[in-house]
């Protein structure tokens, strides 16, 4: 053999063969042979593929399988190979949208094999149908309907603990779901010196979910009369009776209004039992502003959400009144840990704070942000505990305080104050049962079978008392100089970068950007 044809030989692969007679199929379909009927398992194995790569009907054929009425449409798909499937549906015969509807709930996982294979052979890059992006072996019926649609599979994140850190008493595991290197390790440095001083103290200022709908009138002389009316007695009771009637864990605790020309905002503030609230409150919310819109009948609700919540934004009126759930957490590092431990002294942490996290933000502009990185702590929490990341947003309003306590002010008082952490713990993304995993370990997962809000509440604890060990560990860090040489050496990655890294235990060169 020449060593031309050597070369050709040596660069084929039957995984070539297999793409080209797909390809091949895909463009002529009536020259394929009838297929066998496809298993009832979610997925397929290398066998059944490799048959249906030889076996295709024709689109007449699979369309008259598919049409017939005398047995439901997941009956007649379950006759239909993957291939064929996808044929019908790039003829737009079926809409991949609604692979799971069609399919039912047992075949969940075959919908998004398919879906996976219409959506990479229609992409330019084509990669997505044999990409290492997972699908296999996950309960999608818990993502139908509630979490996610056009799904193609799913993203592993990997989950750190840090601590364990004491709050209030008990001790609890800090979960951590990130790909940055020592957020972790730094957490955790944190939790140590925030414990060798007793761990901390939380306590909870407020509680309540907003919805803020805003209200058209033909004129300001008539949205003012609007507004005088739900400032009253009158209106607000009428209103509240409305709201509360729709739920029984929505207790309406304030209405807030402001005009802006003939457009009136109400902020609707309510509890919302466990449940992080934003399913709950527009129910509430559009009940009140029937029984409003009976008083004053040429009133045009725009929107419900008027962006006078405010949700997923930045806002000052979140960071004054509070959204979600308000928590202040507060420490005392003995002196010997701050320079043991965190490698530091009391007098340049408090100082550096002054600079940084007040100054610094106030010199920014910043609303809210007057700390290092609270955002990096509570996102990582967030993600693991099934919350909803976006509201991140929000949720980590944070204010960062230092300064010297105890006998000619050798030891450290640190708090963090939070106003707006918004978190459930049922709902959304914890349905899901790695999250619910993690809702479990950390003894807060669902609804509180006797006080409605409780399990909510202490998540929302513990993330306020995981800032403030990230806000101790990074501060300390950037106080004794410490923060560039541990990225350097523990946080790049060895696959795109291969630098020497040896891991060593957690102690000061375990920080986090900030």
């Amino acid at each position: 053999m020449s060593s031309i044809a050597q070369q050709h030989t040596s660069s084929f692969s039957v995984r070539d063969l297999d793409l080209k007679l797909k390809q091949v199929r895909l463009a002529h379909p009536e020259q394929s042979l009838p297929s066998p009927p496809s298993s009832d398992s979610g997925s397929s194995s290398p066998q059944q593929e490799s048959e249906e790569s030889y076996f295709l009907r024709s689109l007449k054929e699979c369309l008259a399988i598919y049409e017939e009425l005398s047995r439901p449409r997941s009956a007649s798909l379950a006759l239909l190979s993957d291939e064929e499937v996808i044929m019908l549906a790039n003829n737009g015969n079926i809409a991949t949208y609604a692979l799971e509807k069609l399919f039912g709930m047992d075949q969940l996982e075959r919908a998004v094999r398919i879906r996976r294979a219409i959506i990479s052979r229609a992409s330019s890059t084509g990669t997505l149908e044999y990409s290492s992006i997972p699908y296999e072996s996950y309960n999608y019926s818990r993502v139908l309907g509630a979490c996610c649609e056009n799904v193609v599979g799913y993203i592993p994140i990997p989950l750190g603990i840090a601590g364990p850190l004491t709050v209030d008493g008990k001790q609890y595991p800090i979960p951590m779901t990130t790909a940055e290197g020592t957020l972790v390790a730094s957490t955790s440095r944190g939790c140590k010196a925030l414990n060798a001083g007793g761990g901390v103290s939380t306590v909870l200022v407020g509680d309540a979910m907003t919805r803020g709908p805003a209200i058209d009138f033909p004129s300001a002389i008539q949205a003012g009369k609007a507004k005088a009316w739900i400032d009253s007695d009158e209106g607000h009771k009428a209103l509240r009776e409305a709201f509360e009637s729709t739920s029984r864990f929505a207790k309406l605790k304030s209405l807030k209004t402001a005009i802006a020309g003939r457009t009136l905002y109400v902020r609707f503030a309510t509890t919302t039992g466990d449940a992080m609230g934003m399913n709950m409150i527009p129910k509430g919310t559009e009940k009140a502003l029937e029984v409003m819109q009976q008083r004053f009948p040429e009133m045009i609700v725009l929107a419900l959400s008027g962006n006078y919540c405010t949700d997923k934004k930045p806002a000052a009126i979140n960071w004054i009144e509070g959204r979600g759930k308000s928590v202040v957490a507060e420490a005392v590092v003995p002196g010997h840990i701050v320079k043991t431990v965190l490698k530091t002294t009391v007098r340049d942490l408090c100082n550096l704070n002054i600079k940084k996290n007040l100054m610094g933000s106030a010199m920014a502009g910043s609303i809210g942000g007057f700390n290092a990185h609270a955002a990096n702590i509570l996102t990582a929490i967030f993600l693991a505990t099934g919350q909803d990341p976006a509201q991140n947003v929000e949720s980590s309003m944070c204010m960062t305080l230092m300064e010297p306590t105890g006998h000619n002010g050798e030891d450290l008082l640190v708090s963090v104050t939070m106003p707006c952490i918004e978190v459930g713990t049922v709902g959304g993304g914890t349905v899901l049962a790695p999250q619910q995993g993690v809702l479990d370990m950390l003894g807060v997962r669902g609804a509180h079978p006797q006080q409605p809000g409780q399990n909510a509440q202490t998540l929302a604890r513990i993330i306020a008392s995981a800032v403030l060990a990230g806000e101790l560990s990074l501060l300390s860090a950037l106080a004794a100089g410490h923060l560039i040489r541990a990225h350097m050496a523990h946080n790049r990655s060895q696959v795109n970068t291969p630098a020497a890294s040896v891991p060593v235990t957690p102690g000061a060169g375990f920080v986090s950007r900030g």
